[in-house]
């Protein structure tokens, strides 16, 4: 039974974190504010998280399974290599539009002043999202309808576009919308 509240306390926490994250001023997100905000002192976050960058591990985390199950969900049900890619895209983008908090994690916003490691787990994250779009031209490949020498270079090409339209969603407070012109960008992308 403990186990469940312990749970259920570490999901209120890293909510918690993520609606902070949402703050458009992007004011530097300090244990005793996020403490204050659940209604808790800053012992008993510590008693869920040795620290606060175990906190935004468990925010990497939710990220790279929600991202991960969704792109392999698109691999086992669209055999078109080029509509995989497509279906990647628009699906990266509507996470952030839904999940503007994250979004400042995935861009590394939230963890300029975070340890180190945290960046180089989201850079490893962007690292393999250009992999499973790889995966999916090369599947293009072998019905004709991207050139293989093309593979890495668009496939780096559709990932920096994606992580522009990410930035530029943090950057002008969520107001620009990642999904905004979405269908027209990828088909040039794509072509």
């Amino acid at each position: 039974m403990a186990t469940s509240k312990s749970g259920e306390k570490k999901h209120q926490i890293l909510q918690t974190l993520a609606t902070m994250l949402e703050n458009p001023k992007g004011e530097k997100i300090t244990t005793a504010a996020l403490a204050a905000r659940i209604g808790v002192s800053e012992a008993a976050l510590y008693r869920h998280f040795a620290s606060k960058a175990q906190m935004f591990e468990g925010l990497i985390e939710f990220i790279e399974t929600s991202v991960f199950s969704l792109i392999n969900q698109i691999t086992e049900q669209q055999d078109d290599g080029l509509l995989q890619a497509q279906e990647m895209v628009l699906m990266l983008l509507g996470f952030s539009s839904r999940n503007p908090g994250m979004t400042k994690v995935m861009t590394g916003d939230a963890l300029v002043n975070e340890d180190e490691r945290l960046q180089l787990r989201m850079n490893q994250f962007t690292d393999r999202i250009e992999l499973a779009i790889k995966q999916a031209l090369r599947l293009a490949v072998l019905t004709g309808q991207v050139n293989e020498a093309d593979v890495a270079v668009r496939a780096n090409l559709i990932v920096s576009a994606v992580l522009g339209r990410w930035l530029r969603f943090v950057k002008t407070s969520f107001k620009s919308d990642p999904l905004e012109n979405s269908t027209q960008q990828i088909s040039l992308l794509l072509r």
